[in-house]
């Protein structure tokens, strides 16, 4: 009984690492992103499926941002 307790908070402890702000992810989901860069969902989808391959990336069912290419792409717009 004692092996499958401390299992589950071995468990828990390498789950509690790998929590990474989203300042410091490389990629981020189309909400994260969204809330981090002050956009609309709606319109950071739009943005995502229009820039695929620039700044976006699709993985599995749903779109990543690349935060440092979206980034950059950001500041060499002057609308988005």
């Amino acid at each position: 009984m004692e092996g499958g307790l401390h299992m589950a908070i071995e468990k828990h402890d390498t789950t509690e690492n790998t929590l990474v702000p989203v300042s410091e992810k490389y990629t981020l989901t189309i909400k994260e992103a969204a809330s981090y860069f002050n956009i609309g969902t709606k319109k950071m989808r739009r943005l995502a499926e229009d820039n695929r391959g620039r700044f976006a990336v699709f993985s599995g069912n749903r779109y990543l941002i690349i935060r440092p290419q979206f980034e950059k792409f950001i500041s060499a717009s002057s609308e988005i």
